[in-house]
């Protein structure tokens, strides 16, 4: 019974012992995987890369072999393009700015004295001349004084020609026949003067043109310089812009230029006609004008765009500006060329000249028949076998 009892202590302490060597070993493995963290992966990643590395050199190898012994080699990738043969165009750059239509003869016609308007002769729309009376004020107290005027000089008049008859024929003093003389030409200027002051009570046009707008009623009092009657000549329109200073060398009197109307969907052909010499100090710019030829479209203070051409080549090699890639040292394109007859894309250094419109001049690097790749040309690098 003793015996059995001590068997079983026996049994039961050796269950406990692999208990707990089996516990002290999952605690074990647990604390190993703890304290192994990330660092144990990026040892194993660096391992699986090292593996990976080895692998591809052995199929590299492989293969080159098997090519050399007469075997089936891997097919290279190609990359799908397009090309365009490279020929050359005329090119144009232009300076744009925008302008407004101007017109040189645009006044307002106001009266020169105070007065009450008399009378309305013109009406909005209607073609008037040079010298026409558009306006009248009311001249009646002025043209009475002038009859007045007149009849005094005719008294004056009348003793002078017998003062002077009398003066011919040694009768009289000269006195009498001086102040006869300074009456008369004393009454002269007055009426001269009165008539000037009669022409004032007239709005008359100093130009050829078109009633625009008429600001003044019968019967209202006018004064100078305040409403009156507009009158343009729609025949002398210019288009007027602002050019920055750093175009100065190139902007001059004679350049081409378009002018395109973006609300009337319109675009004409002129030349510069006048190229200020004087730089804006504000604005660091310079005014530019072009005329206009005669149209019942244009009207002053119409917006423009203005588009003044600075360079002009009828060769020029022109490729899309997307086109143009840069590299630390210099601009290039790609080219499709042949290597051991295959197609392959080659760098080709370039010199980019003036861009405009999504176009740049190439003025070195390309020649005609060059196949430059136009898409396609984004994942390509030197070297790359291609087909189109």
């Amino acid at each position: 019974m003793q015996t059995r009892t001590i068997t079983s202590i026996l049994n039961s302490f050796r269950n406990n012992m692999k208990n707990l060597l089996l516990i002290l070993a999952i605690v074990s493995t647990i604390a190993a995987c703890s304290s192994s963290g990330a660092g144990d992966k990026q040892a194993q990643l660096d391992s699986l890369k090292k593996e990976h590395q080895a692998i591809t050199d052995k199929i590299k190898k492989l293969e080159e072999e098997i090519a050399k012994e007469g075997g089936v080699k891997t097919p290279e990738r190609m990359l799908l393009v397009s090309v365009t043969e490279a020929a050359t165009q005329p090119f144009a750059h232009y300076i744009e700015l925008q302008g407004k239509v101007d017109a040189e003869d645009n006044l307002v016609v106001t009266p020169q004295i105070p007065g009450v308007i008399q009378n309305v002769y013109v009406k909005v729309g209607q073609k008037v001349s040079r010298g026409q009376v558009l306006a009248s004020l009311d001249g009646a107290t002025i043209n009475a004084q002038l009859e007045t005027m007149k009849k005094n000089w005719e008294l004056a008049n009348t003793m002078y020609e017998k003062q002077k008859s009398l003066w011919e024929q040694s009768i009289g003093t000269e006195v009498q026949y001086l102040t006869a003389k300074n009456q008369k030409e004393s009454l002269e200027k007055q009426m001269e003067s009165l008539n000037e002051q009669y022409q004032m009570t007239k709005l008359v046009s100093p130009i050829n043109g078109v009633v625009d707008a008429i600001d003044i009623k019968i019967g209202q009092v006018a004064s100078p310089g305040y409403s009156g009657i507009r009158v343009v000549n729609f025949s002398n329109l210019t288009v007027k812009g602002e050019v920055s200073e750093t175009y100065s060398e190139q902007v001059k009197e004679g350049a081409k230029v378009k002018i395109l109307f973006p609300d009337l969907n319109k675009e004409v052909d002129s030349k510069v006609s006048y190229a200020a010499k004087v730089i804006n100090s504000q604005s660091r710019s310079f005014t530019v004008e072009a005329k206009l030829t005669a149209n019942d479209n244009f009207k002053p203070n119409m917006l423009a765009m203005m588009k003044i051409l600075d360079y002009e080549k009828q060769d020029a090699f022109l490729v899309p500006v997307n086109l143009v890639q840069k590299s630390s040292e210099n601009d290039f394109v790609y080219v499709a060329a042949e290597e051991n007859g295959r197609k392959i894309a080659q760098r080709q250094t370039v010199t980019v000249g003036k861009i405009y419109n999504g176009q740049a001049e190439i003025t070195s690097g390309i020649k005609a028949g060059d196949k430059l790749i136009t898409a396609g040309y984004q994942d390509l690098v030197a070297g790359q076998a291609i087909q189109y």
